[in-house]
């Protein structure tokens, strides 16, 4: 079992959504150290700030861009000397365009697989070499429901998740085959209710989740080294369907009696800041 009293814990995405929660909770446990990465300076501060008035000093913010590759290494480099190995590594940070795919941009595909994709598998590798040498290590990465099933207005982070689903599981069996206390947890979730998804209508018995229940359960299944976390349970029937489905019956079972394809169709997401100038609201990355 992962313990997460007296280990250090870096969470992308940190100052905001679960990221923020889950830091919380993992501070509430016993953490050694937090280090929260994350690309909005406003929310850090205040997410620091709030800890530190809680009574949690053993909190270490960075300023990252995770779709800046250097900046990922450098800041690794950082981190490893200041803090140490990181015993528990959340990839938590993403973003999602919600159009038509004719519809995106080159930067919005762009920002999507650097970000949801690039940046994940980025910012494992250069933490990797440690959690080796010691011998020990857990890899969270926050994918989606999204990377089990076909989604309009969805196509590039539905793309990114299933990249992030494939990936991951390769990894866990990486990891696993070099025989050490290595474990990796890929989270695939419906839609949270942290702002991210604003707009979106739940499919047929698949609720909107609550992030305190959902951080509850990451949590639960670092902790019991869960190969994978699906949620809610629902979620569970994609693959089978999938699987066992003629894909004409599955858009009519998905899409037309769960609903699952008419989901984002008022999706609004977070409320963009128009007065920044372009290349700052480019930074303004949406966190799950």
């Amino acid at each position: 079992m992962t313990k997460i009293k007296d280990q250090n814990i870096l969470i992308t995405g940190g100052a905001n959504g679960i990221g923020k929660m889950l830091g919380e909770k993992s501070l509430k446990q016993g953490a050694a150290h937090l280090v929260i990465w994350d690309i909005n300076q406003e929310n850090l501060d205040k997410t620091v700030a709030e800890f530190k008035k809680k009574g949690y000093d053993n909190v270490s913010p960075y300023i990252v861009d995770i779709a800046n590759t250097k900046e990922i290494e450098a800041q690794a480099t950082k981190v490893l000397a200041e803090v140490g190995t990181i015993d528990i590594l959340y990839n938590n940070a993403g973003v999602v365009v919600g159009k038509q795919f004719y519809e995106h941009s080159a930067r919005d595909i762009d920002k999507t697989i650097q970000i949801n994709v690039l940046g994940v598998m980025h910012t494992a590798r250069v933490f990797l070499p440690a959690m080796i040498e010691k011998g020990a290590g857990h890899i969270v990465n926050i994918a989606s429901a999204a990377g089990l099933t076909p989604n309009p207005k969805m196509s590039v982070y539905a793309a990114s998740k299933w990249a992030v689903l494939g990936w991951s599981e390769s990894l866990r069996i990486e990891m696993e085959r070099i025989g050490q206390d290595f474990h990796v947890t890929t989270v695939t979730p419906s839609y949270i209710n942290t702002g991210m998804f604003d707009g979106v209508k739940a499919p047929f018995i698949t609720p909107i989740l609550d992030p305190n229940d959902v951080t509850d359960q990451i949590l639960k299944a670092v902790k019991n080294n869960e190969i994978l976390l699906r949620a809610p349970f629902t979620v569970n029937l994609l693959p089978l369907f999938r699987g066992i489905l003629p894909t004409r019956v599955f858009d009519f079972v998905g899409g037309t009696l769960f609903g699952i394809y008419d989901t984002m169709a008022d999706f609004i997401g977070r409320p963009k800041k128009d007065a920044l100038p372009e290349k700052e609201a480019d930074k303004e990355t949406a966190k799950v």
